[in-house]
């Protein structure tokens, strides 16, 4: 939790909050934002929210949007999205990277991360630029939207855990491989509620890319965010970028003080797997040795970065991948694809029989290259949610780039055991044509796919609601608002999107909610877990979904929830859930006071009856009390 500690006793959360501090309650800290980042699959929602406030210029000092998930624009719905994004940008003085550019997070610690600064972004993997010492974090597009608005941001006091990393990793493990130890140790609920910050000598043994895949699958820990120290290794990042004069030198004080630590010793850390069908599934590589392999797929914004992609075209250089197997691979930025073109490190992946493809999210969020009906798809990506690929009865399992690329060789799972030592440059290529700067003087272009937000309601008015759905324990975003392919291209149509709600847990929940007045969700552990995507939000509250309880709650879907004025209560008594029978009604007794006084609320029928609560700041009970978050601006809740 953030405290006025002594100087000597502070942490790198509490010196970046204590620069940027606007004001602190007991419940949250609201800071100040320097810079935003959205992308396609979440950006028109954040724009048309951003017009709904009806501002001239962002207030950030600097706003990117990312086109980097639905790049193939196999349909005119992409591209009039991508368009209604670029008059966006152009409008309120936002800088466009457009397709082709790269991956957001991979460009934005490439291109404009700051050590010491503070980024919002609608991804739930923006604490990646982490790694280079910045307070990155993933959030709801409104949330983005208002701190571009605003130039603020509401943070629920975090605690603090501290991963001292000690010990050099042996020959042939990688970040990933770090990762995905201290997932198998803390699992996908592990760091709910927490700022990770790392130290210890071993992250002396890491460079900005490494520390970025360790800040980047922080999300999958469930964090607020995780954040290295600014150091000399980050000064040699930025100096490779020719952003020398972006280093500022960030360090937690030896005193400092965390809620938690955990201490991994890399040098005892072997190539590890995640299993099918979670990040935390996790065992050693020697496992599931030798298990046959159909797919492989190198990239994502994880491990896409120059050097991960040069170990990659080391070991494939000179050699042919087996011929049962597809390979792609995805360079995480456009510089990083010229760099590997420049010297020949393409040619030697393309040679091997690699499929080269451009930087972009890609197959990590099912846009192509699904796998084969029941088969094994290694990937160096960040998560492996069943169906997430594409293919249902796919197995996707999470790897290092260096036991991806040794296993697209040998046709099957192969532990690697050593890694080629790849010289950096001095300078790195930065090319910015693909982005585009704003000139804040155009018209906003709408096609036919931009539809309304969703309509909002008063939770005071909530009597009675029915069970539209029991989920069980870690329902994901994914679950929720399925993100394939062929959905994707309609983030923007929320009415579409309705139709496919929860599709691959209940298919008839779409058509159930249609004959009911206020739908009630009942949900386990972590529910909402994944990504920042408001959609898994704001598609239940178009199906007239007014409450939530669950044992627990993801962050960031709780906050979209709240923000949508969806009121997230969670069970007294666990055991509860066990009562609870599939359309059950109950009559609901005191939600507005315990909003707003956090006393009980009372689901009850002549079955059970069911106490719950609200927990939440002062800020959020009156947004869920004005009918959401956008009626709370509108209304002058922030000013």
């Amino acid at each position: 939790m953030y405290t006025k500690e002594a100087s000597h006793m502070k942490s790198l959360f509490d010196k970046i909050i204590d620069a940027h501090l606007i004001s602190q309650t007991e419940d949250e800290i609201c800071i100040k934002v320097h810079q935003t980042l959205t992308q396609d699959t979440t950006g028109t929602m954040a724009y048309l929210q951003l017009e709904a406030m009806q501002i001239e210029k962002v207030a950030t000092e600097l706003s990117v949007a990312y086109i980097d998930h639905n790049t193939l624009q196999t349909v005119t719905e992409n591209a009039d999205d991508h368009e209604y994004i670029k008059s966006c940008a152009d409008r309120f003085g936002i800088i466009l990277s457009k397709a082709g550019g790269g991956i957001c997070h991979q460009v934005h610690l490439e291109r404009f991360a700051k050590p010491t600064k503070v980024l919002l972004g609608s991804d739930s993997h923006t604490p990646t630029a982490g790694g280079i010492g910045m307070l990155a974090i993933g959030a709801g597009g409104l949330d983005v939207a208002t701190a571009m608005a605003t130039g603020k941001y509401f943070i629920r006091n975090p605690k603090k855990m501290k991963i001292q990393l000690d010990g050099i990793p042996s020959p042939g493990v990688t970040a990933k491989d770090i990762i995905l130890v201290i997932l198998q140790k803390l699992t996908v609920k592990g760091g709910v509620g927490y700022i990770i910050e790392y130290g210890g000598e071993g992250i002396r043994s890491l460079d900005v890319p490494d520390r970025a895949v360790l800040t980047n699958m922080g999300a999958e820990l469930g964090a607020t965010t995780s954040i290295f120290p600014s150091d000399s290794i980050t000064h040699a990042f930025l100096k490779r970028q020719n952003r020398e004069s972006d280093f500022t030198p960030l360090y937690a004080e030896p005193d400092a003080v965390y809620d938690d630590t955990l201490i991994v010793n890399l040098s005892e850390i072997i190539p590890m797997v995640a299993k099918p069908h979670a990040p935390d599934n996790v065992t050693s590589v020697s496992e599931i040795e030798g298990l046959k392999v159909n797919q492989v797929a190198i990239g994502s914004c994880t491990n896409a970065s120059f050097s991960d992609l040069m170990q990659v075209a080391a070991l494939l250089k000179g050699k042919q991948i087996a011929s049962h197997v597809s390979l792609s691979i995805t360079p995480g930025s456009s510089n990083v694809y010229t760099m590997l073109a420049e010297n020949g490190a393409l040619s030697d992946m393309i040679k091997a029989g690699a499929r080269i493809l451009e930087p972009s999210c890609g197959p990590c969020i099912g846009m192509g290259q699904s796998p084969i009906s029941e088969g094994v798809s290694l990937r160096t990506f960040n998560r492996n949610f069943k169906g997430r690929c594409g293919t249902p009865s796919a197995g996707v399992y999470l790897v290092s780039p260096l036991t991806a690329a040794l296993s697209a060789i040998t046709g099957q799972v192969t532990a690697p055991k050593t890694a080629q030592q790849i010289k950096l440059p001095k300078k790195f290529t930065t090319n910015d044509s693909f982005l585009v700067q704003p000139t804040c003087k155009g018209e906003i272009v709408r096609g036919p796919n931009i539809k309304p937000l969703p309509d909002s309601f008063d939770v005071r008015e909530i009597k009675n609601v029915k069970v539209g759905l029991i989920t069980e324990d870690n329902i994901t975003t994914d679950d929720i608002v399925p993100s394939t392919s062929s959905l994707l291209p309609f983030r923007s149509n929320i009415p579409y999107l309705s139709e496919y709600c929860f599709k691959n847990i209940d298919p008839e929940f779409p058509e159930r909610c249609k004959s009911m007045d206020h739908v009630l969700i009942i949900g386990g552990k972590n529910y909402g877990q994944g990504s920042s995507r408001e959609h898994a939000a704001l598609v239940p509250l178009y199906l007239k979904v007014r409450i939530v309880l669950a044992k627990s709650f993801a962050r960031i879907h709780r906050s979209n929830l709240i923000n949508a004025g969806i009121a997230p209560i969670v069970f007294n008594n666990p055991d509860d859930y066990d009562l609870i029978t599939p359309e059950m009604t109950f009559e609901v007794q005191g939600l507005e006071s315990a909003i707003s006084e956090g006393t009980n609320v009372f689901l009850t029928n002549d079955k059970c009856k069911i106490a719950a609560h609200f927990t939440g700041s002062e800020r959020e009970r009156q947004i869920l009390l004005n009918r959401g978050y956008l009626n709370y601006i509108k209304i002058g809740g922030l000013s």
